[in-house]
């Protein structure tokens, strides 16, 4: 599913305008990922949880050359799937 197959869901389940079920999936992805570029936990209860988390340094390989490289220390976005979405993807 893609950004247009969720528009589409949204307007098929709220009989809003595809223009307003477009807004509305932006407007969410953003504050998710606002809230994630300002170091908050983001929690939709029983559906899952998103967060920041550092990645350590670590010593790599370039699959290229074989050459051993440092892999700096980097801060990712996890999500963490709730108790319900478990249950229904089982």
């Amino acid at each position: 599913m893609n950004k247009r197959d969720l528009v589409q869901e949204v307007w098929t389940e709220t009989g809003l305008t595809k223009v307003a079920s477009g807004r509305a999936v932006s407007a969410f992805t953003n504050a998710i990922t606002d809230a994630l570029a300002r170091g908050e936990k983001v929690t939709l209860v029983r559906f899952g949880t998103f967060r920041i988390v550092t990645r350590k340094a670590r010593t790599g390989r370039n699959p290229r050359t074989g050459a051993t490289i440092q892999i700096p220390l980097k801060d990712v976005p996890k999500f963490v799937a709730g108790k319900t979405l478990k249950e229904k993807v089982r």
